[in-house]
């Protein structure tokens, strides 16, 4: 099983059009992200949208900012205070229409803009003092809609577990859209289920839990309700950063399928490799390849098909950083 065999296609996700670099800004500029454009976008098929343009500002424009209650803020012009909220909020609900169509996988928005950042936007209050509370106002309303889509900001992906976890996440919903697409039986859910075992403990141990017993007593439940509680359980549990301490209890986990197969020196040399990760000497990747090479020399079936191993394209070397 490949990345590539998981796959129909490009995953499609939504992005905020200037991180593409095109010139959409109020001022006529662009913010490219080139990770997003040129790395990422060899593997995902990228759904721009720009609420400002879209919605009929022009560019250039006046700068809008968010004020008064940081739960139901105001869009308003910077300098001749002009409201556009009803304007704004009429065209997204529009648009999230459309998008609804489109069948994403995630979704990328530009950090701190008054309509697309999805946390911290400042809020300026009656004093004109401005706090870090708000959410832009496209971004609030798909998130309401769309409250299992992944979604990040351009600011938080340079962190490079928030990037690897975001990532991760937009293929395991890819997968799971794949499913449900299919006849979603039980024997499906069983097979998904297998597959992300690992996965899944790396994120949490309480999720884990709770999704082997979903599967354990699937019988008994309505397909339909089964399979909604499970995915909402499953996309829950992968927001939780998987962190060294649970990766490394997972990798411990995974040395011990070689116990009868590595000699001495071998089991020594994982169980080191596995510490110097630990440690923060070495990434993930570093006992991932060596783990790797065990699992096709050895042909450990249950370990072959462990997404764990392999959750996203190698090519992006997220666990080269984490």
């Amino acid at each position: 099983m490949t990345q590539t065999d998981a796959l129909n296609g490009k995953i499609r996700i939504g992005v905020s059009s200037c991180l593409l670099g095109e010139k959409v800004r109020y001022d006529g500029g662009h913010k490219l992200d080139h990770f997003l454009k040129d790395t990422l976008g060899e593997y995902v098929e990228w759904i721009a949208v720009c609420p400002e343009v879209e919605a009929g500002f022009p560019v250039p424009r006046e700068p809008m900012r968010l004020v008064g209650d940081a739960a139901a803020p105001r869009l308003v012009t910077v300098r001749s205070g002009l409201d556009h909220t009803d304007r704004m909020q009429a065209w997204v609900e529009a648009k999230l229409g459309n998008i609804e169509k489109l069948d994403l996988c995630g979704f990328v928005f530009k950090s701190r803009s008054p309509s697309s950042g999805m946390r911290g936007v400042k809020v300026y209050g009656p004093a004109g003092v401005p706090s870090h509370a708000g959410v832009g106002i496209f971004a609030r309303m798909f998130m309401k809609r769309f409250p299992f889509v992944p979604v990040e900001d351009d600011g938080r992906l340079h962190d490079p577990a928030l990037r690897e976890n975001f990532i991760e996440r937009i293929f395991v919903y890819q997968r799971w859209k794949e499913l449900v697409r299919g006849r979603g039986a039980l024997r499906e859910l069983v097979s998904f289920h297998t597959d992300h075992k690992l996965l899944i403990l790396a994120h949490s141990t309480k999720h884990y839990t709770l999704l082997g017993r979903l599967v354990a007593r699937a019988k008994k439940q309505d397909r339909e309700e089964l399979l909604n509680e499970y995915f909402t359980v499953l996309m829950d549990g992968l927001k939780l950063l998987a962190t060294t301490r649970k990766n490394t209890n997972v990798l411990q986990h995974i040395a011990g399928y070689f116990k009868a197969q590595l000699s001495s020196e071998e089991k020594r040399e994982l169980l080191d490799v596995i510490e110097t990760y630990h440690k923060g000497i070495a990434p993930l990747i570093v006992p991932l390849v060596l783990i790797s090479h065990y699992v096709r020399k050895y042909d450990e079936p249950y370990l072959k098909r462990q997404y764990y191993l392999h959750p996203h394209p190698a090519e992006l070397m997220l666990r080269n950083h984490v």
